[in-house]
């Protein structure tokens, strides 16, 4: 496919295969374990759940050093592991726990190209039955600021032409039309619209809706390049609450290599409902 960096997707024959290696730490990551997880998953996958393992319990964060060192050692995830990633909704969430893992420094990490929606096409066995964890020790690196964007970060984005934001989110909640995604109708903004200035490419144009893979490189590049998110600029992704967005600074930093991407995970839940935030519809 010619990605600028192939080493961080693996497919789902390669990880079928791969099974025995004690080593490899699968883990599945998903917004709904009800429906995904706990009705099948591929054998010896460990799973993380969006909402609780993955968010700060009291503030509107993610994880911190220590929270993410404990979820670690419950996943027998040790800092030398070789950990793959994979998912519901053609990997939304987890390319937001790839994101948090390069976050706090894990470096051997993959997304499997395509999720549980490919793995389940290929008709390929699942099992019900969680595996025996053996905790791990784990110490993460301090947190890498320069993958993640925050209030201020945008705020001064917008008067710098060298800066560019990718709003992912579909079209209707770019123009103000909804302020949430129809499945997800209690999590609003104050207000409907986009950040000034910022480009909607929603996160789906970077999948083939056949089986949830990843673009071609030469599909991306186009997907991106004419609206004027090219690799020279400084990007800034963002979606209603950094996942989506996350997906999406995965394909330019990793998929496309550009050098310079950072995921705001506040989102258009944290600009839309501060006082003074300038909206654009």
């Amino acid at each position: 496919m010619n990605y600028a960096k192939p080493e961080v997707l693996i497919d789902t024959e390669s990880v079928s295969k791969n099974l025995q290696n004690e080593k490899a730490k699968v883990v599945e990551v998903d917004y709904d374990p009800e429906n995904g997880y706990r009705k099948g998953h591929i054998n010896g996958a460990t799973l993380i759940w969006w909402k609780r393992d993955i968010n700060d319990p009291v503030t509107r964060d993610i994880v911190n050093k220590k929270q993410f060192e404990e979820l670690m050692k419950r996943n027998g995830i040790a800092e030398n592991s070789e950990v793959v990633l994979y998912g519901d909704f053609n990997n939304w969430f987890a390319a937001f726990v790839f994101w948090i893992f390069k976050y706090y420094g894990h470096e051997n990490v993959r997304i499997m190209n395509g999720g549980r929606k490919k793995w389940e096409l290929e008709k390929r066995l699942y099992t019900t039955e969680e595996p025996k964890v053996i905790q791990t020790s784990y110490v993460a690196q301090p947190p890498n600021e320069g993958l993640r964007a925050y209030l201020f970060d945008v705020k001064r984005a917008l008067d710098k032409k060298d800066t560019v934001m990718v709003d992912v989110r579909s079209p209707k909640e770019f123009t103000g039309e909804i302020t949430a995604p129809p499945e997800y109708p209690m999590e609003h903004a104050q207000r409907g619209g986009h950040i000034p200035g910022a480009q909607n490419i929603p996160w789906a144009t970077a999948v083939n809706d056949a089986d949830g893979t990843f673009k071609t490189y030469e599909e991306l590049k186009q997907n991106y390049a004419p609206k004027g998110i090219t690799p020279d600029k400084d990007v800034i992704c963002y979606c209603r609450i950094g996942e989506r967005s996350s997906h999406t600074w995965f394909v330019l930093k990793y998929l496309l290599g550009y050098p310079q991407v950072r995921n705001y995970d506040g989102s258009w839940t944290e600009w839309g409902n501060m006082i003074g935030n300038p909206v654009a519809k």
